[in-house]
């Protein structure tokens, strides 16, 4: 599957005249058995994605001092109690979308002195029951994260909506991130990695078609 994937990313980097190696392959280990996270692990892989602190601390805490190379990225929705459980566990968050936890990450940030690179989340779709800033507040949101609190904000991250094209999210975060100077971009999952590719994402979260089917 991890070639199969690789083959996928380095075809869709080429044929949008972007090198591979610029492409995170983010792999979402959230639900799955522990015997896929050691075949992943054996298979070379260091980069994992989780969506709920806890659930992630009883995956790789005691695995941490076995693989020292671990970087962990929170791509689900945090709460500001959780904060700095993530802080101290985490090395990227994609998931800041509102001043409160904005303000709370900070804060353990400073005291655990880890100053983490930070996604901005955005409600492409502006669906209600979904996290993120709208894109029109996307700008306002940015200057208080930077310039009040003083996070490290890397890029964007969207999640489309599963009844809408991805593309046109896809175009709409890569031209906010544009307007905003911001570099990078966490888009795409297993089901539209490459289109994502092809509209500039440069994080991907791709679970089941790595991983299988959660159980």
């Amino acid at each position: 599957m991890l070639a199969q994937i690789k083959q996928k990313i380095e075809k869709a980097a080429r044929d949008a005249g972007r090198l591979p190696p610029d492409i995170t392959l983010i792999a979402v280990s959230k639900q799955q058995p522990k015997a896929r996270i050691e075949a992943a692990l054996q298979a070379g892989i260091r980069i994992f994605g989780e969506n709920r602190v806890q659930e992630a601390q009883m995956r790789w805490h005691g695995r941490r001092a076995l693989y020292p190379d671990l970087y962990l990225h929170l791509i689900g929705p945090l709460q500001s109690n959780k904060a700095g459980d993530a802080v101290a566990l985490f090395d990227v968050l994609h998931t800041i979308d509102r001043p409160k936890i904005a303000a709370a990450l900070k804060a353990e940030m400073d005291r655990q002195n880890r100053q983490l690179p930070c996604f901005i989340q955005v409600n492409t779709g502006e669906e209600p029951q979904k996290a993120g800033i709208a894109p029109a507040e996307a700008a306002d949101f940015l200057a208080y994260c930077r310039k009040e609190i003083g996070l490290n904000i890397c890029g964007l991250m969207c999640i489309p909506p599963i009844d809408e094209e991805a593309a046109m999210h896809f175009a709409l975060l890569k031209s906010l991130a544009d307007r905003l100077a911001l570099p990078q971009l966490s888009m795409g999952m297993s089901g539209d990695f490459e289109e994502a590719i092809g509209f500039g994402a440069t994080h991907i979260r791709v679970g089941s078609a790595l991983f299988g089917s959660r159980s």
